[in-house]
């Protein structure tokens, strides 16, 4: 017979295993400019509208980026729109959130960032569990003809398939 503390953990751990993280936004932009060479788990500040919005999915990623201010890492520029039910006291659209991260997290991202070239940008926001969650990535500015290499090989690759399946169907 199990005891009431192993069934109850038990049931903790299928819970857990059920629970899927849920993708709200993709910073696809961010993906095609960048060559990300590290990426960290941040969680984010935020009021209770914009998480309403947030599990609507009403938030872009698109042209925001990472600023340290003050000791803190800040994500600038998130579109999170305003819940509709709110009523007068909506918060501003564009502001400034702060990124929930440990201080030699902080420090470590900022002597990188530094560096000539490297930028921090949000890739995507997404629930783990009750808790919303960004993806951040230290990241390297691709050149013009670095992004025209990748749309060349993915046109390839394309063709490729194409020709594949008519061989085959």
């Amino acid at each position: 017979m199990k005891s009431k503390i192993e069934r109850k953990n038990q049931k903790a751990a299928s819970a857990k295993a059920k629970q899927t993280d849920k993708t709200v936004a993709v910073n696809k932009k961010a993906i095609f400019d960048y060559f990300f060479v590290e990426s960290i788990e941040a969680g984010i500040a935020l009021e209770g509208s914009e998480v309403k919005s947030v599990k609507k999915g009403d938030v872009s990623l698109r042209d925001s980026f990472c600023h340290l201010e003050n000791g803190n890492l800040e994500l600038k520029n998130c579109q999170i729109t305003p819940y509709s039910k709110v009523g007068a006291f909506a918060p501003d659209p564009r502001r400034s959130r702060r990124l929930l991260l440990h201080k030699s997290q902080i420090d470590k991202l900022a002597s990188k960032a530094a560096e000539k070239g490297f930028t921090i940008v949000p890739v995507k926001m997404y629930f783990k569990g009750r808790f919303v969650k960004v993806e951040i990535a230290l990241a390297k500015g691709k050149k013009n003809y670095e992004k025209k290499q990748v749309i060349k090989e993915r046109d390839i690759s394309r063709t490729a398939e194409r020709e594949i399946r008519g061989l085959n169907g």
